[in-house]
């Protein structure tokens, strides 16, 4: 065997996968532990996943959280293991997709999925879902409702009951054994045919949820802009390998990445369960009235070299002195690139001079994006600040539609297109002050 085949040391004490599960609560004083089942599968999982594997002795062939010893510091322990274990498992189940702490593990793990096929252009797709109670197709949050998976080739038994089901009756312990054996099967195919390469520790505690809105609610609008000239239409010495034939096949973080930003951008805004739109700045005909309500937020990603072009530059001053809050702005720029680097001075004082508004708006996170992110890494950390700092503008500044029936009420409440409840979108802390600036409540900073 070739040595670079070979399994790397670090890779044999990597779990092969991460058990995500909702706790539920003990019925009545005393009464049983009800997630010993759950334990009972992990415990089945990992001697499976042993047998299939080359694992040495002691090493982790699976996690679950009863694996964090007392003491132990439970979000730098979960944030340790999303980052390195192969493959996520969630168990889904009506109390999974109702669970903040679940649908953080989710959002953790997919991050390493869309940064890897960033860096590969090659899905990985490393997520296996598992049925424990099964949940109605159309109660599926967007990230569940989007795995392409086949259930039923676990049985047709554990389709209609769920694992839960199965382990709980007896006279189903066969298929219960059955799914088990074919789920382990499948944790290890995908964990080898992926080859997900371990990521960035999460701080568990600051990361959002996969599942976003309430249950039920489905995915929130949000759109990406991008204003980024092609390769045809760049100033003299500019290097080209940054382009595409189109403002969407921009990638300035060639070559660590190999995928255009606007896919990358496209596929982590969804992953916070968003139904993403993706459009060139130079396309969208949405500089018109800034008086008018907006009809979606929106996320800018801003090429400085965009800004060689005049009448582009024109464009993007006209759409700075509208008021419009609810357009984050960010400014991916590559501290490899040669030329940006050595023209960076030039570049930002000219972006400063065309777009002085946005580049002073809203919360820290905000104005840290518009003066530059340097990295595909550094990008991943700040889109979801910026993405949700947008949503709660748009939803400040939204039409505010009464409830259906008529009839006076004192306070109406926003029913339109980002859900039901619009009092209930969650805040995430800003990395560099955990806590909202003052300029987020007064709207002539916004």
């Amino acid at each position: 065997m070739h040595a670079s085949a070979q399994p790397r040391p670090a890779d044999q004490h990597r779990p092969y996968f991460f058990l995500s599960y909702a706790h539920t609560p003990r019925y009545g004083a005393g009464g049983p532990d009800p997630d010993m089942w759950v334990e009972r599968l992990f415990r089945d999982l990992c001697g499976h996943v042993m047998a299939m594997t080359d694992l040495p002795a002691g090493a982790p062939a699976g996690f679950m959280d009863r694996e964090i010893r007392s003491g132990e510091g439970w979000s730098e322990r979960l944030g340790e293991v999303l980052a390195s274990c192969r493959v996520f498992v969630p168990l889904f189940s009506p109390r999974y997709f109702a669970s903040e702490m679940c649908g953080r593990e989710w959002y953790a793990f997919e991050q390493r999925t869309i940064q890897h096929q960033a860096y590969t252009n090659r899905p990985a797709e490393a997520i296996v879902p598992a049925l424990w109670v099964p949940v109605p197709p159309e109660q599926l949050p967007g990230p569940a409702e989007r795995l392409q998976f086949n259930h039923r080739a676990f049985g047709d038994r554990y389709v209609t009951d769920g694992l839960y089901g199965l382990i709980k009756l007896r006279i189903f312990a066969e298929e219960y054994e059955r799914a088990v054996y074919e789920l382990a099967k499948r944790i290890v195919s995908v964990a080898d045919a992926t080859a997900i390469r371990p990521g960035r520790h999460v701080d568990y505690r600051l990361a959002p949820s996969a599942f976003g809105a309430a249950a039920g609610e489905g995915p929130r609008p949000m759109h990406v802009t991008v204003a980024a000239p092609t390769r045809h239409e760049l100033p003299e010495g500019r290097d080209d390998a940054y382009y595409g034939d189109s403002p969407l096949e921009w990638n300035p973080y060639h070559p660590v990445s190999a995928r255009p930003l606007a896919l990358v951008a496209e596929d982590m805004v969804r992953s916070l369960n968003y139904q993403t739109t993706v459009s060139s700045f130079d396309e969208e005909v949405l500089h018109l009235d800034g008086k008018q309500p907006p009809s979606r937020p929106e996320v800018l990603l801003v090429d400085r070299w965009a800004l060689e072009d005049e009448d582009r530059r024109a464009r993007l001053a006209a759409f700075d002195a509208e008021h419009r809050p609810w357009v984050s702005v960010v400014v991916p720029w590559n501290r490899d690139d040669q030329q940006s680097r050595a023209s960076e001075a030039e570049l930002s004082h000219r972006l400063e001079e065309t777009m002085p508004s946005k580049m002073r708006q809203g919360r820290a996170a905000c104005r840290a994006a518009a003066k530059g992110v340097p990295s595909m890494e550094a990008f991943g950390q700040i889109l979801p600040q910026v993405v949700e700092a947008a949503a709660q503008q748009y939803l400040r500044h939204a039409t505010v539609y009464p409830p259906a029936g008529g009839g006076h009420t004192e306070r109406p409440r926003l029913v339109g297109p980002m859900g039901t409840d619009f009092g209930t979108t969650q805040y995430i802390p800003d990395r560099l002050d955990h806590a909202p600036d003052a300029e987020e409540t007064d709207d002539s900073q916004s």
